[in-house]
């Protein structure tokens, strides 16, 4: 099936974007995105139309609510040229906002990202992949050649030889407080931005950055603006010490990821 898209959207930026760990290009042009018991194939045939492998109804029902296309992230980006305006980090903001054009925010399982980035600690992305994967593997059912994130129930007790080290401890803390009750992902769609990331923050091991990343890569609070890093290098070498997502506001999350790919793909200096 077809589908036409207009507003940004490119693939294998998404997919480097660093907020997503199981989707990948499979094939030249051809990308794999999971989320929860459904697969999909999208390639781009001509610009803005794509090939997709899934029925009408759940591209309505599933996919266009993962690749967050009602948003119009192209008045977002003029958004963040007209608040660059004047502003001594200006070339800057253009230039790294360009960059990113095309990666949107995804809208992803909650436990399959507090797992993720409780993994993601002092871990570099293919190492953060690697461990997915394996966890997958272990305790995942097999659907076709892909193996689906593991439920709660399917996880089981041995997580050695995954490459979790110390994480294992923040792990299992995760799945017994979710069992018991403690945490409830699904409550937490009603809590406030503040309320979410402190209630993350129980589990062992999350502090803010991950409990950012959670409420804005599983929850879609596009305000929250997580400081790994890549923006704190950011905000200390390119914006002179000031947290510009702060003042930015309404979607500093989505201004973060522009940064945020610009500057691990190699262009600290903006040039």
């Amino acid at each position: 099936m077809e589908i036409r898209i207009a507003d940004d959207f490119d693939l294998k930026k998404i997919v480097d974007s660093g907020q997503c760990f199981r989707p990948k290009e499979i094939l030249s042009g051809v990308f794999r995105f999971i989320i929860g018991e459904k697969i999909l194939h999208i390639s781009e045939r001509n610009e803005n139309i794509f090939e997709v492998d899934c029925s009408a109804e759940d591209w309505q029902n599933v996919w266009k609510n993962y690749f967050d296309l009602n948003t119009n992230y192209a008045s977002i980006r003029r958004d963040i040229e007209t608040f660059a305006i004047g502003k001594p980090y200006e070339k800057i903001l253009r230039d790294a906002t360009e960059f990113g054009k095309g990666i949107r925010i995804l809208n992803q399982e909650p436990f399959e990202m507090l797992i993720s980035f409780i993994i993601s600690q002092r871990k570099n992305i293919p190492s953060i992949r690697s461990s997915v994967e394996k966890i997958c593997a272990r305790f995942g059912r097999r659907v076709g050649e892909v193996y689906l994130f593991p439920r709660l129930e399917e996880f089981g007790d041995d997580l050695t030889g995954l490459g979790l080290a110390y994480r294992k401890d923040y792990i299992r803390d995760a799945l017994n407080k979710i069992s018991g009750g403690v945490i409830n992902l699904t409550a937490l769609e009603k809590f406030s931005d503040a309320e979410l990331v402190e209630a993350l923050k129980k589990i062992k091991g999350v502090g803010d950055k991950v409990a950012n990343c959670v409420a804005l890569f599983a929850y879609h609070r596009v305000d929250r603006a997580p400081v790994d890093v890549w923006i704190k290098r950011a905000i200390d070498e390119d914006f002179n010490g000031e947290n510009i997502f702060d003042a930015f506001g309404a979607n500093a999350g989505i201004l973060q990821q522009y940064i945020f790919y610009h500057k691990r793909n190699g262009k600290s200096n903006f040039c």
